[in-house]
C-alpha cells in the first residue's frame, strides 16, 4: 500500500466536510461480489432491466427465484471494517454526508446515519400497482410459504444480490403479488434501464455542492449514476479522492488515488484522523438486524 497516499487521503479528510460516495467494492469484504473486481473486467452477470421485469411474467419468476435465494446472503452479511470506518469518520464529525450506490444496507448496519441510498435497498419491496412499500422480510415469509417443496442448485452469486440457477429449477418456483391490490411486486431498487428518482439525485448534487471534498470508496464509476457526482465536484473545484482496487473512470479527476483494499485503507485512515475511544473492528449488527429484518439474500 502506498503510505504516502494514505497520508494524503488523511490530510484531505482531516479537514472535515467530506462527502463519501461508496460502491460495490466496499462490500466485497462482507462477502458480496462486486461488478468488476481488481482487474477491471466485468464479471459474467446479466442484471435484470426494468423493461424486462415489467414486461414478462416469466422474467419476474426468474428474478424472484434467483433473488429469493440470493437474499439469504445479503441478510446474513455483516458490515466490514470499511463500513465501520465510514461510520467512525462520521461520528468524529468529519463527514458532510454518505451516498452509496449499494443496495445492501451495510452502511446503516455499521452505524452510519442519514445515508442516501442512491439505488434503493433490497430490504424493501414496492408494489407497482398501489405504490405500497413493505419489508422484504414479509415477502420472504410469503415466498417460503408457497415454495415449501421447492429446491434449487445455486451455480453462482451475482453482484445484484441474486444467484444463478439452472433453468430447469426455475419452472416450479411460485411468485406472489401485492396482498393489498394484487399488483406486481418489485424490490425497492433501481434496475438497469430505470432512472434514479429526481429528488434523490437533486439531494446528492446538493450534498456535493455543500462539501469541501468528495471521497469515492470502492466504485469503478463506470455508470453515470455515480460518476456524475465526481464530474460535478471537479467542475466546482472540489477535491476528489478515489480508493478502489483497479482503474476507475474518474481517475483523471482525482487529486488523491489509492489502488488498495478498502478495509485496510479505512482502518489506517481512522487511526490517523478518527476518534480513539473505540476500535474500528468492533462487532456490528448485520444488515438485516439493523433494518428490522428477521429472515435471511441481493
Amino acid at each position: 500500500m502506498d503510505l504516502w497516499n494514505v497520508d494524503a487521503l488523511a490530510g484531505l479528510v482531516s479537514g472535515g466536510d467530506v462527502l463519501v460516495l461508496s460502491g460495490a467494492g466496499l462490500s466485497t469484504e462482507s462477502g458480496i461480489p462486486d461488478y468488476r473486481g481488481p482487474s477491471g473486467a466485468a464479471r459474467p452477470a446479466t442484471p435484470m432491466t426494468y423493461q424486462t421485469f415489467t414486461g414478462s411474467a416469466a422474467a419476474r419468476r426468474r428474478y424472484w427465484a434467483r433473488s429469493h435465494l440470493g437474499w439469504q446472503l445479503i441478510a446474513r452479511a455483516e458490515p466490514n471494517v470499511g463500513h465501520r470506518g465510514v461510520a467512525r469518520l462520521q461520528e468524529a464529525g468529519l463527514l458532510s454526508g454518505v451516498i452509496t450506490q449499494n443496495v445492501d444496507g451495510l452502511h446503516t448496519a455499521a452505524g452510519a446515519r442519514d445515508v442516501v441510498e442512491l439505488h434503493g435497498n433490497l430490504d424493501r419491496v414496492t408494489c407497482l400497482g398501489c405504490g405500497r412499500l413493505s419489508p422484504r422480510a414479509d415477502l420472504d415469509r410469503r415466498l417460503r410459504a408457497v415454495n415449501r417443496a421447492w429446491r434449487a442448485r445455486v451455480l453462482a452469486v451475482n453482484p445484484d444480490g441474486d444467484v444463478d440457477l439452472p433453468e430447469e429449477d426455475l419452472d416450479a418456483f411460485r411468485t406472489v403479488d401485492c396482498d393489498v391490490c394484487g399488483g406486481v411486486l418489485k424490490p425497492d431498487v433501481v434496475f438497469f434501464g430505470e432512472s434514479v428518482p429526481t429528488d434523490r439525485v437533486a439531494r446528492c448534487f446538493g450534498l456535493v455542492e455543500r462539501s469541501g471534498a468528495l471521497v469515492v470508496l470502492g466504485s469503478s464509476l463506470t455508470v453515470m449514476s455515480g460518476y456524475r457526482f465526481v464530474l460535478h465536484a471537479a467542475k466546482l473545484g472540489i477535491p476528489v479522492a478515489i480508493v478502489n482496487q483497479g482503474a476507475t473512470r474518474g481517475d483523471g479527476k482525482a487529486s488523491v488515488r489509492l489502488d488498495a483494499p478498502l478495509g485496510a485503507v479505512l482502518t489506517r485512515l481512522v487511526e490517523r484522523v478518527g476518534p480513539t475511544d473505540a476500535a474500528v473492528g468492533q462487532p456490528a449488527a448485520t444488515a438485516a438486524s439493523a433494518s428490522g429484518s428477521v429472515n435471511a439474500p441481493a
